[in-house]
């Protein structure tokens, strides 16, 4: 067991950076993806022996645990709650220096699986076979997913409502 421990803490250390750019990339938030990947780390740290043993690229297993994680608390947090007063406005926080970028904000209006694609794919550099062992889904949906992912990206950072969710021709 020490040594699963060992091998758990070596895998972090090398693996860190890159996990926190993943989850910045699905959360749109570093804050938010820090926790992301805390909890992520929590719970398979426990199952470290588990996940070397029956996973083939313990790496992919994180990213599509984050990537699940993330999509049960989008899930979670969407719901909408009726109230019977309107609260008081939040104090002042700062502005998220990419909040007014335009590719930026066309990714975050993204689904889930959409951004998690275009986020593997180009910001990581995976491949598509890569992606989908990532994600636990087929090489098509990838496909399908990326393509509409640019097409909606293509006509929000046009202003052209009207090609959202289309593919280009």
């Amino acid at each position: 067991m020490p040594g699963d421990l060992t091998d758990f803490a070596e895998f972090v250390e090398a693996n860190l950076p890159g996990l926190l750019r993943y989850g910045h990339a699905l959360t749109g938030n570093p804050h938010d993806a820090a926790d992301l990947v805390q909890t992520v780390l929590e719970k398979i740290g426990s199952r470290w022996s588990h996940v070397l043993h029956k996973t083939g690229d313990p790496l992919a297993y994180v990213r599509r645990s984050m990537a699940n994680a993330h999509i049960s608390r989008w899930r979670r947090l969407r719901r909408e709650s009726l109230v019977a007063d309107i609260p008081e406005p939040s104090a002042f926080t700062p502005a998220d220096p990419f909040e007014h970028e335009p590719l930026w904000q066309a990714l975050r209006d993204l689904p889930p699986r959409q951004r998690a694609v275009i986020v593997l794919r180009y910001y990581e550099g995976l491949s598509e076979a890569e992606i989908a062992a990532s994600l636990g889904v087929s090489p098509g949906t990838v496909k399908s997913q990326a393509s509409k992912a640019i097409a909606s990206l293509r006509g929000k950072l046009r202003g052209d409502e009207e090609t959202e969710g289309r593919e280009a021709v």
